[in-house]
Parts: C-alpha cells; structure tokens; sequence
C-alpha cells in the first residue's frame, strides 16, 4: 500500500469536507511531509500522541478567508509503479512557482 498517496488522499478529503483536524497513523515519513506542509503554510500544526503502537498524528488544517482549504491540488508524480528519477536543473515548478514539490533525495 502507498501510505504517501493515502495521508496526501486523507489531507485533500477533510479539507473538502471542511474539518477542522483529522487523525492519522504516524511513521517517519508523515511527520516529514507534515514538518513541510506545516513550514510553507499548507497546515497549521500537527501533533504526535503515543498509542503504545506506532502513534496517532493529529493535523490541524488551514483555510483561507473565504472558507475554502489552502490545499487546492494534490498529485503524487512518482509512484511505488512508476518512479521518477530527474535532475536538479530538471525540477519542473508547480502552479508557476505558487505550488512546491516536495522532494526525496540521498544527499543531506
């Protein structure tokens, strides 16, 4: 199972259904991608609480003036079937630079 898709698919659902925070399993890799989003202002906070099993991570979600979720789009372009390997110079901007990509690599 993809859990990236499935925490994105989750974020992208509340802030359609306008909730206000929305649970979610944690690991390592969901508190770096909330770390982003909570950073660039996509969310406003998010929280680990220890179950005794691997966690529960609460996010806060964030709204614009008008009520609607800041989260407009979310695509995941390389996937467990298909990846996507490419080049510093080759990182396409999203939305004309209003969007961001968040990226993995092996270099720190």
């Amino acid at each position: 199972m993809d859990t990236i898709a499935e925490f994105l698919t989750r974020i992208r659902n509340a802030g359609m259904a306008k909730q206000e925070k929305m649970d979610v399993p944690s690991s390592n890799v969901r508190v770096g991608l909330a770390n982003v989003l909570r950073d660039t202002g996509y969310i406003k906070n998010f929280k680990v609480v220890k179950d005794g099993k691997q966690g529960i991570m609460r996010i806060y979600l964030r709204y614009n003036e008008d009520g609607r979720h800041v989260i407009t789009d979310v695509s995941r372009a390389s996937r467990p079937g298909r990846r996507l390997y490419v080049r510093c110079q080759q990182i396409p901007n999203v939305r004309s630079g209003y969007g961001i990509s968040i990226l993995s690599t092996s270099k720190e």
